[in-house]
């Protein structure tokens, strides 16, 4: 097995960030991905948010670009699902369906996906009225109606955001109280956000794109059609960290515990974006925890020497 000084895995943001940063230091690196470059923002079609795209950009070409980049300083892309991981060896060892790697640092940057409904035609929908994240894609729904499904605190909140931008929001909830903070119930009824109770989302509308949502009463089991431009799915996320678990510490949800400095339990590995522990889970977020894993990255392995 070829020794990389930084094992990457995971060629989103935060990954390529990492991989970019780490090969310009002269470090040998190597990405391991297992669908394309930009991991889940490369299903979004319109990225907003991120700086110098004034006019949005697609996020699988961002993906792309900032693949490039890090191949541009000698970075490493090899295509391939893992397998298997061993993060207490050392070297650490990575199995995959492209063969075996071994890392003197390991950088994980294997991302969370969202809970999904379930329903027909949700993937089809998807950045077709049907939305995960009200910060990335809030703004494509200015002044027009949507439905936050949920009742936690990302559901409160991502509703709270979303009624400064929309003609209307709908919350959808399954239960008869929010399990989200009491103080957010005054800021939705400050906010005009309407609370639909012991309701579930049963179907999805469609023309081209979203237009209404079947919602089923859970105590008399009356269904009704909620007309809308848009729905956003706020029922929880799933870190993608199966393969590290018992390895690594993990937080109650399952997320990987690192602080900014990216260091996890186990010295020489790294974990960034969305896969770890952190308030704020975005494009952005991400490539700079890729920066600074790469540094911190860096001078573990030069206090090795």
């Amino acid at each position: 097995m070829k020794i990389y000084d930084v094992l990457v895995i995971g060629g989103g943001p935060g990954g390529n960030t990492a991989a970019l940063y780490a090969a310009r230091s002269g470090l040998s690196v190597a990405v391991l991905e297992k669908l394309s470059a930009g991991g889940q923002m490369a299903t979004t079609s319109v990225i907003d948010n991120y700086p110098g795209f004034p006019d949005g950009v697609d996020g699988f070409e961002l993906g792309q670009q900032m693949e490039q980049q890090a191949q541009k300083y000698g970075a490493e892309t090899i295509y391939g699902e893992v397998t298997e991981a061993d993060l207490l060896a050392e070297p650490k060892v990575i199995r995959s369906s492209e063969g075996d790697f071994a890392g003197r640092t390991v950088v994980l940057a294997t991302g969370a996906y969202p809970r999904e409904l379930g329903l027909p035609g949700e993937q089809d929908l998807r950045g077709r009225g049907v939305a995960y994240c009200a910060t990335c894609d809030g703004m494509m729904f200015r002044d027009k109606t949507v439905v936050v499904n949920g009742g936690g605190n990302t559901a409160v909140e991502d509703a709270l955001y979303l009624s400064r931008l929309c003609a209307k929001v709908y919350l959808v909830h399954r239960r008869d109280q929010l399990r989200a903070s009491a103080v957010y119930r005054r800021a939705l009824d400050e906010q005009g956000v309407e609370i639909l109770w012991n309701s579930r989302v049963t179907a999805l509308k469609r023309e081209k794109r979203l237009t209404a949502v079947e919602l089923e009463d859970v105590k008399t089991g009356e269904k009704r059609e909620l007309p809308c431009d848009g729905i956003f799915v706020a029922i929880g996320r799933v870190p993608d960290t199966g393969l590290f678990t018992g390895q690594l510490e993990l937080d109650s949800a399952g997320y990987i515990v690192a602080d900014e400095s990216c260091r996890t339990s186990v010295p020489g590995v790294f974990a960034v974006g969305d896969v770890r522990t952190k308030a704020v889970r975005q494009v952005i977020t991400a490539a700079a925890d890729g920066a600074n894993a790469a540094h911190f990255a860096e001078e573990y392995l030069l206090n090795q020497l």
